[in-house]
């Protein structure tokens, strides 16, 4: 024995007295690691926990960390004892989590060096009783290697079960996933090399590894705004779908970000740079082969910010930061992007006994010329605004229609005009209410939007305006239709408000989302046959019968007006997505009834920040139509059509 060893040991003895036995163990294991891993402890492992933990899943992406986030985890903890698991590196993150974080009562680090730690008892116990788990960072083949069909993956699983948390970062996340990308080939695959080959040897994903619930079916990977995953998250979920035999969903998380799941599913994001947590969904690879360049279309990727809501169990989404799509072809990936119209030419008690099949045919021809002047703007990069007022101009020309040239007639036997029009990209909008003689008052909507600093205006002022602004201006005998006339003379009679069944609320409007990802809405209509006193409706009024909102949604309704006005129902449509975290089909539905439960009839369409299309309806049908990048034209009327 040289004479240096007597030395260390004595000293080695003064600082074993002069701590707990407990620390005194986890010293000397974290000194020698004779076990197949080192132990370190901070903290008080005796101070009783606040609270008891609840369920949660800390999804980290790596780099410098969200405290807020890791201080959600302390919560969850119960802010008690949590025991941290790595493969390589000491204390680095028990001292963050101790000292700067904070709320915690002891942190307990388990270095593994070797596999048989996974059957040590002490280690075992300790997990057993911690109110938290947290895998740190590093290289998460060595995760399999030494848990997976261990002791140690079972305690990881039953403590998940138990209704504790567990958090992850960097290898610590990409292991939580039910499928896992294991790195076992030595290195960390990148997209290029992924996508090339994604069945192939190196896209080592793990199977039947950790096991919980709330991320059956998903896929995890990390650090994605710094290191371009994108690509290779795509080839991890090709391979794991033909694994699972089932689709499935994956989650990227950027650096410097945490998506935070509690028990019931819900989630949100934390990040220092305003990173993302990004959702993939609809990968649906063609012909895939081993040996084979990845080629899948339209795949869709969602980014959650710090404003979103997700729920991991349901997959819903609500005020996404983006909506991307993405195309590979022969294992190259692009952004593709995308656009969609839905218009809508009035709702009513429409049936196919009512609707004879010329009239039906010439409302559907009416449609598709609305649809056909949008897609020419959309499909060549304009914007959504330019969209819905190409689409409206065509639909206010149709003399079917109550809007424009086919208005229908107020008591006093002159028509009076509303529209509106709204960008959801600067939260601007314009709108007119009763004019007599601009022959498209979407585009008089418009320049009020554009070319004065209000939002509405009315009558003769509106009249006045829309001749300084140099719109197209017609003789009031432009608006004369014969069957319009007819219905007014029947409500003379009989003193109905609309004696059309089959367009009983003739309002046209359009929504669109442009290439740039920005969502527009436009209505127009003549109002309601035999209506007095200056009677405005919903349409020109925004949040009521007109809304658009980037990230949340765009909708024009039709309808009773003074029930939509009353409920703010386009607003509410939007106000559902973004607060409640609805889907834009579910929201629009629950908007429209809502109407109807105070006694409003109608229907409305509605458009979500990717370009999905919700028709709420309450009524027997509506004049309807969509179109998009990835969907030829398609119209509808009666309510039992798709």
């Amino acid at each position: 024995m040289s004479r240096r060893a007597p030395i260390l040991l004595f000293v080695i003895a003064i600082l074993c007295a002069a701590v707990t036995p407990v620390a005194a163990e986890d010293f000397l294991g974290g000194l020698f690691g004779g076990k197949g891993y080192k132990t370190f402890l901070i903290g008080d492992p005796q101070k009783p926990r606040e609270t008891a933990p609840q369920p949660g899943l800390l999804m980290a992406g790596g780099g410098e960390w969200p405290y807020d986030a890791f201080r959600w985890f302390a919560d969850k903890a119960g802010h008690g004892h949590v025991v941290v698991l790595r493969a390589s590196g000491t204390t680095s993150t028990a001292d963050e989590m101790y000292k700067q974080v904070g709320g915690f009562a002891s942190i307990r680090t388990f270095v593994f060096t070797d596999r048989k730690a996974s059957t040590d008892p002490v280690l075992l116990e300790a997990l057993k009783n911690a109110d938290g788990i947290f895998l740190a960072g590093g290289d998460q083949s060595n995760y399999v290697r030494f848990w997976k069909g261990t002791p140690v993956e079972a305690a990881l699983n039953a403590h998940v079960a138990a209704g504790k948390p567990l958090g992850g970062t960097s290898a610590g996340l990409a292991v939580q996933g039910e499928y896992a990308y294991g790195a076992m080939d030595g290195g960390s695959i990148d997209s290029e090399e992924a996508l090339k080959d994604p069945l192939g040897a190196a896209v080592t994903m793990e199977t039947d590894f950790l096991r919980f619930d709330l991320l059956k079916g998903i896929v995890t990977d990390t650090h994605f705004k710094e290191r371009k995953r994108q690509g290779r998250l795509l080839a991890f979920l090709a391979k794991s779908q033909q694994l699972a035999g089932r689709p499935l969903t994956g989650i990227g998380v950027d650096e410097e970000t945490v998506l935070a799941v509690n028990g019931d599913g819900s989630a949100r994001v934390f990040s220092n740079i305003g990173g993302y947590a990004w959702v993939f969904e609809d990968m649906k690879p063609t012909d895939l082969k081993v040996g084979k360049p990845l080629t899948a279309d339209n795949i869709k990727v969602t980014g959650l910010g710090k404003g979103s809501t997700f729920n991991v169990l349901t997959r819903a989404i609500g005020n996404p930061a983006f909506v991307k799509h993405y195309t590979v072809q022969d294992g190259v990936m692009r952004e593709k992007k995308r656009w969609a119209l839905a218009i809508h030419g009035g709702a009513g008690v429409i049936e196919r006994a009512n609707l004879a099949p010329e009239r039906e045919a010439q409302y559907r021809a009416g449609l598709t010329e609305a649809l056909a002047a949008g897609q020419a703007v959309l499909e060549k990069g304009g914007t959504a605004v330019d969209a819905v007022e190409a689409t409206v101009r065509v639909l206010e020309n149709n003399p079917l229609l109550n809007a424009g040239k086919g208005a229908v007639f107020t008591a006093e036997g002159i028509n009076e005009l509303d529209a509106a029009i709204m960008d959801g990209a600067t939260q601007k909008a314009g709108a007119v209410a009763g004019v007599t003689r601009t022959r498209n008052p979407v585009s008089l909507a418009r320049a009020v939007m554009d070319k004065s600093p209000h939002v509405m205006l009315a009558r003769d002022g509106a009249d006045r305006f829309s001749v300084e602004k140099g719109l197209e201006q017609v003789d009031p005998k432009y608006f004369f239709t014969q069957s319009r006339w007819d219905q007014l003379e029947a409500w003379k009679k009989k003193n109905l408000a609309a004696v059309d069944m089959t367009h009983m609320f003739g309002t046209v409007g359009a929504v669109a989302l442009d290439q740039d990802g920005h969502l527009a809405a436009a209505t127009s209509t003549g109002g309601t046959t035999g209506k007095r006193w200056g009677r405005i409706g919903d349409s020109p009024i925004i949040g009521a019968g007109t809304y658009a909102k980037d990230g949340a949604c765009a909708v024009s309704a039709t309808g009773t007006g003074e029930y939509f006005i009353r409920e703010s129902a386009a607003r509410q449509v939007c106000d559902r997505v973004t607060w409640k975290g609805q889907n834009i089909a579910d929201a629009a539905q629950e908007s429209i009834m809502a109407v109807g439960a105070i006694g409003g009839d109608g229907g409305l369409i509605a458009m979500d920040a990717a370009g999905e299309v919700a028709f709420g309806l309450n009524d027997l049908g509506m004049y309807r139509g969509t179109v998009s990048a990835d969907a030829p034209a398609k119209t509808a009327i009666f309510a039992d059509e798709k």
